[in-house]
């Protein structure tokens, strides 16, 4: 009996609107060389690959999905079985890179593909977690803060290695000593600011007008230097994404917001998430955000309600009780609409993530997310700040169990990019101007 095989068809459909240079970008980082990539996509039809096992066409099938192309998986006839595997109608030939990157697979992975979820875990626990947290604070005092960059690493590496899926923790690579001497350019171009901007005011104007231009690519490198210290299963994260990019939703479209009176701002909080997305990846794999603008300004619409409503709330009780009440529910109003704020935009941020085959689902639910948020914060009030390792625990606990890996196959398939090694300027001059800059 024949082994039945199967070849890869291109039908020159594309994957949701992403943008030609990036599928372009993507074939390449796949393999294909330049001209060969254009070729493909303009053709209207080509048979990518031939004489393929069923599961050999199903990986194809995924790395050229998260490419940007939609491709077919077609049956080939019995007489063609033992053709050679070289596709002889083939306007693109097969790159021998492509296919050196195949990874290889033991019988016991050669199992038909499947779909089931994968929960988050975390298994930190706050009496834990205050070790490391009151010693981080301890040291920060006794070095007047120079302790901050190990500070930082600890915290993340016990979040990271606490987080689980499939079985597996996450792992946080950064060298603090790298850290330490990003700082220390940060600072230097803190002290140059301040003291230029004392002795010439005009001249302080310039170096703000040269640190707006800098910052997309502060923003940029902190993004990817952050990634590529995020890691599973050994492949790292990694963050790619142009200075045109960073600079339209760092600075043109939050200023069009503002001479729109507001009316932009869903619009602009859709395109940063998609450049937060789109242009990050695991390993060679890139994620897609699926979401519209218009899902944005619904999700915007339902929070301009409550705003609404708690300060018509405000007002009746300022007016028919007392200033002082009107006080109190505004600060109870503003926990509210954050823990909503919260809960929905990561729903709807995680709900639109595919990374390849693979997809996401958060079901964080608002009424938890807002208890959390107050009774946190009236604890933390009531301790002095001694809750606060409890709160984070707490909170990064729950948002782990409403999380979920949508899994198409096998999570080892995923091909790990180069490791690269990114400075650590970039993320320290985002953490000295507190732009609060993180990786989704």
């Amino acid at each position: 009996m024949q082994t039945k095989h199967y070849r890869v068809l291109y039908r020159g459909k594309r994957v949701g609107d992403m943008p030609t240079e990036q599928v372009l970008a993507n074939l390449v980082g796949l393999g294909l060389g330049e001209e060969q990539a254009r070729r493909l996509l303009n053709s209207r039809s080509a048979t990518l690959k031939r004489g393929l096992s069923r599961i050999q066409a199903e990986k194809y099938q995924q790395r050229l999905l998260a490419a940007g192309l939609e491709v077919e998986i077609e049956a080939e006839q019995e007489q063609l079985a033992t053709a050679p595997a070289a596709p002889a109608e083939a306007p693109v030939a097969e790159p021998a890179r492509f296919e050196a990157r195949e990874p290889t697979r033991t019988p016991e992975q050669e199992a038909p593909t499947r779909k089931r979820v994968e929960r988050i875990r975390f298994t930190g626990s706050g009496g834990e977690y205050f070790g490391i947290w009151i010693v981080n604070i301890l040291l920060m005092m006794v070095t007047l803060g120079f302790y901050a960059p190990w500070a930082k690493v600890r915290n993340n590496q016990y979040f990271y290695g606490h987080t689980l899926i499939d079985g597996t923790s996450f792992q946080y690579l950064a060298d603090p000593w790298v850290i330490f001497r990003g700082r220390l350019v940060a600072i230097g171009a803190v002290i140059v600011w301040v003291v230029v901007g004392e002795l010439l005011p005009l001249l302080s104007l310039g170096l703000m007008l040269l640190f707006l231009l800098a910052l997309p690519w502060i923003v940029i490198r902190s993004l990817k230097f952050h990634a590529l210290n995020s890691a599973w299963r050994n492949i790292r994260f990694d963050f790619n994404a142009s200075y045109s990019q960073a600079f339209m939703v760092l600075v043109v479209w939050p200023l069009l917001s503002l001479l729109t009176l507001l009316l932009l701002t869903p619009f602009s909080a859709w395109k940063s998430q998609q450049f937060m997305i789109d242009n990050a990846r695991f390993g060679q794999m890139p994620f897609r955000f699926k979401a519209s603008a218009g899902d944005y300004y619904l999700f915007f619409l339902k929070i301009l309600g409550i705003v609404l409503g708690i300060v018509l709330v405000s007002a009746l009780a300022s007016s028919l009780v007392s200033p002082l009440l009107s006080i109190v529910v505004g600060m109870v109003g503003y926990l509210i609409l954050f823990g909503f704020f919260m809960a929905s935009l990561t729903n709807l941020a995680m709900n639109s993530t595919a990374l390849g085959m693979h997809g996401f689902r958060s079901q964080l639910g608002k009424r938890r997310m807002v208890w959390i948020y107050f009774s946190n914060t009236f604890l933390i009030a009531l301790t002095l700040g001694l809750f606060t390792p409890w709160a984070k625990v707490r909170m990064a606990r729950y948002r782990a169990e409403c999380t979920s890996v949508l899994v198409h196959g096998d999570l080892d398939g995923f091909i790990a990019a180069e490791h690269q090694h990114a400075s650590a300027v970039g993320q320290e001059l985002g953490d000295a101007f507190d732009l609060g800059v993180s990786f989704v």
